[in-house]
């Protein structure tokens, strides 16, 4: 583990579940901030801004602030100024993220509702967060619909679960492959694990991959992707955590631990 200097931490499973900390998990933060390592929050989570995140994370007692957080909004935002400017966006997502998509031209909810939108007045781009009550039947039919007539199709993840204080429920990607199958078309996913979304994560922390850990506990999303991108990477067995998804993976983790308060032990803190 020689030569790591910055630390990729994902929050919902590793940190926290419902929001609440994972005994030892603000303990090792506190570690590996007095070990001056530099550290960002990567998050597929779609409910809240990084502010809001940070401002619950802090109330649990971990050591972040709001610039040490990179969420999918935020990766989607830099992604459709980039390939989309002045688009009109259709989100349909679980929570409020609006303020994470800066210079984003979002379709009002009045707008959304119209089900013969058209012509001027039809979203460019349809954009999916996380999954909740708003993905009923007809939201997702009017998206299809818009797909159908030719918009392009984002997705911030396709998580198909996560952990709540209640077990799993079912994230995006348990809706968006029948809609892409119906509609035709391919979503492009500018959160984890898109390769795109780690890049901006060692762009934000100034360091080569080489240099770079990303601790998760999703093997595919998390673990899988980083690796693909010659980051370290380390599995906790918490959160979504299966041992038949571990088992039946399409790859080996470099290192896997019982849980976040493990990780200064294996960098040395």
């Amino acid at each position: 583990m020689k030569g790591i200097g910055a630390v990729l931490i994902d929050i919902d499973g590793v940190l926290t579940v419902s929001w609440k900390a994972l005994p030892g998990a603000v303990e090792a933060m506190e570690r590996l901030r007095a070990a001056e390592l530099a550290l960002v929050l990567v998050t597929n989570t779609t409910s809240r801004t990084r502010a809001a995140v940070a401002g619950r994370l802090a109330r649990e007692g971990f050591p972040v602030g709001a610039d040490d957080i990179l969420t999918a909004p935020t990766a989607t935002a830099a992604y459709l100024r980039a390939h989309h400017p002045d688009a009109r966006c259709l989100l349909i997502s679980s929570g409020e993220v609006g303020a994470d998509l800066a210079g984003v031209e979002l379709v009002g909810e009045g707008e959304q509702e119209r089900e013969g939108a058209a012509g001027r007045d039809a979203p460019d781009v349809i954009v999916f967060g996380g999954a909740g009550p708003e993905f009923s039947y007809p939201v997702l039919n009017r998206a299809f619909r818009h797909l159908q007539r030719g918009a392009h199709l984002v997705a911030m993840h396709r998580n198909l679960y996560w952990r709540t204080a209640d077990g799993f429920d079912l994230d995006t990607g348990a809706f968006l492959p029948g809609l892409e199958r119906a509609a035709g078309v391919t979503a492009t996913v500018t959160g984890k694990p898109s390769p795109a979304f780690f890049d901006t994560a060692l762009a934000h922390l100034g360091v080569p991959a080489s240099e770079a850990l990303m601790i998760g506990d999703d093997i595919e999303s998390d673990v899988l992707a980083a690796q693909r991108r010659g980051i370290t990477g380390v599995l906790v067995k918490t959160g979504k955590y299966l041992p038949e998804t571990h088992r039946d993976a399409d790859g080996t983790p470099d290192h896997v631990l019982d849980s976040f308060a493990g990780l200064p032990g294996l960098l040395g803190y």
